[in-house]
């Protein structure tokens, strides 16, 4: 392996990345949940239910703060370690994190504020239609983060074009190479390119099952420690429901999401199911082996005959093969051992938790769910495989589409089959690049990985700053897991203790007008009251 400035940054990236993805899925579940725990309360007007609230908005409102802080560090990535990226995908890529910036981050920070400090200072209706805003600007989040990834991973609506030097005009070299870039030729092409539906809606699933073991493994937790029964069965309950829904969502989409690679980028599903060399039928799906890229050979390998065919062609019987990363170019292939082991374990990890949540259902069923403590005890570490196989989605997702950063499409026959040359290569849409002499060379019209770095970032930094990221990095995780501890430790409020909330601002105001002037009231009542007191004794006295 080779560690030079290329791979360092790829490095330093993926673990920012990596740490910060921890975040936003599980604050996007856990607001789905609060919503539900918000409308429970207003339905029946249970204070439990107010109580629960309070507790999960204060878990998700540290969440929210680390997420936000680690995601800021990636956009200075973007300028100093991927400059040539920048350009590249600045026209497009900006447009979308700029929506991201002014309709989501905004609208979510704006009414997360009313959720934290407003509880009993604004209305229920108003204070309802704030925990709405929080989880929709989180959404709106999301699906411009995706877009902006899927757009990467299939470019649609948008033209690769030289750019002009801003001091000369003249088009633009920097030795010797022509700067290009992406222009933007269709915003709603871009944002609906071929992927980002799929991908979107898979992570809105894999949030939903974040955040719904998030709230069963704390649930758990109380259970077994005998505390706050009542708020955590109760809680538990809707967390069982809300996280069956996300693993069947997860399955769905993730079975759309497959056929989706198989069409846009068959490379990568090839690396995913280590499929080094085509069939000439079925081809089989590996629940379980070791990729071996030197004999192009998947070791110890456990399959269904004919399964991959299946998904991908929904055919029954299945005869058509899938294509193997023999129909590509060498230079175009992606590493296999990566995506083939990150995808398997996530598959492996999603099945393992629908099984939990099957198990549960059933002792629920026989009304035993809470006496049986080998299952609590599950549940509450279940919370590490739910953001384990979240974080490996992303890692077979990303690594499979290397060597590009931006993938070119490909080329296309009238039947909308891939075309291929004489040796049966699958080839790339192509793009004119220019050279200074005047000539033009045609390349794939994507962005490799290596020409996306800058030129102007040396190992040495790079390496410094891996080692900076990683101490500040380690010491904000601990941070969080240490506030984390202590407001779970303290639990939710007895729901007799939660004071009902006044019915608007004016209200409000009034509220406090009114203790003003009781206040008052029995001040002077009390000062009345020793006169009067004084004025006895004086008379008894007598």
């Amino acid at each position: 392996m080779d560690f030079d400035v290329v791979f360092l940054s790829r490095l330093q990236f993926a673990l920012t990345i990596m740490f910060h993805y921890l975040f936003p899925p599980l604050t996007i579940g856990l607001g789905a949940l609060i919503v539900i725990y918000e409308t429970l309360y207003l339905k029946t007007r249970d204070q439990l239910w107010k109580s629960a609230n309070v507790f999960w908005i204060k878990l998700f409102a540290v969440t929210f703060a680390v997420g936000v802080a680690t995601g800021i560090v990636m956009e200075f990535e973007f300028g100093t370690n991927w400059a040539n990226y920048s350009r590249f995908v600045g026209d497009v890529f900006g447009s979308a994190l700029a929506a991201e910036g002014i309709f989501a981050f905004f609208l979510e920070s704006g009414f997360l504020a009313v959720l934290v400090f407003g509880r009993d200072r604004v209305g229920k209706k108003f204070y309802y239609f704030a925990a709405w805003m929080v989880f929709i600007g989180s959404v709106f989040s999301s699906v411009w983060i995706v877009v902006a990834n899927s757009w990467q991973q299939t470019p649609n609506g948008s033209l690769i074009q030289q750019m002009t030097n801003p001091a000369t005009g003249e088009p633009w070299f920097i030795d010797g190479i022509p700067q290009m870039r992406a222009q933007m030729q269709n915003f709603w092409q871009v944002v609906f390119n071929p992927s980002s539906i799929d991908r979107i809606t898979h992570v809105w699933a894999g949030c939903a099952v974040t955040g719904g073991f998030f709230v069963l493994s704390i649930c758990s937790w109380y259970i077994l420690r005998n505390k706050h029964l009542e708020f955590a069965q109760r809680c538990f309950k809707v967390a069982l429901i809300f996280s069956l829904l996300g693993i069947l969502g997860s399955v769905l989409t993730g079975d759309s999401n497959a056929r989706m690679v198989a069409q846009q980028q068959p490379a990568k599903l090839a690396a995913m199911e280590g499929i080094y060399k085509t069939g000439d039928g079925p081809t089989p799906i590996h629940l379980f082996g070791i990729p071996n890229s030197e004999t192009g050979e998947v070791d110890y390998s456990i399959e269904i005959p004919g399964a991959l065919s299946i998904l991908v062609y929904r055919e029954f019987p299945p005869k058509t093969p899938v294509i193997g990363l023999d129909q590509f170019k060498p230079e175009n292939h992606p590493p296999v051992f990566i995506p083939f082991t990150s995808f398997h374990i996530m598959v492996g990890l999603g099945f393992a938790l629908l099984g939990l949540i099957i198990i549960a259902f059933f002792f629920w069923w026989r009304r035993t769910l809470f006496q049986q403590r080998w299952l609590m005890y599950l549940f509450v570490v279940s919370i590490l495989a739910a953001i384990t196989a979240n974080e490996l989605g992303w890692v077979s997702a990303e690594v499979g589409r290397q060597p590009w950063i931006v993938y070119p499409p490909m080329q296309r026959t009238e039947a909308g089959e891939p075309l291929r040359d004489a040796d049966g290569i699958i080839q790339f849409q192509q793009a004119e690049w220019p050279t200074e002499s005047g000539s033009v060379n045609l390349k794939p019209a994507g962005l490799r990985t290596r020409d996306g770095h800058s030129q102007a970032v040396v190992q040495g930094e790079v390496l410094f700053s891996i080692v900076m990221f990683g101490l500040i990095y380690t010491l904000l995780f601990f941070v969080w897991i240490f506030v984390l501890n202590e407001k779970i430790r303290k639990g939710p409020a007895p729901a007799s203790e939660a004071a009902t909330a006044p019915e608007g601002f004016l209200r409000t105001a009034g509220e406090h007008a009114h203790d003003s002037m009781t206040s008052m009231r029995e001040g002077d009542q009390d000062e009345e009251g020793n006169e009067d007191e004084d004025n006895n004794k004086k008379d008894s006295s007598s």
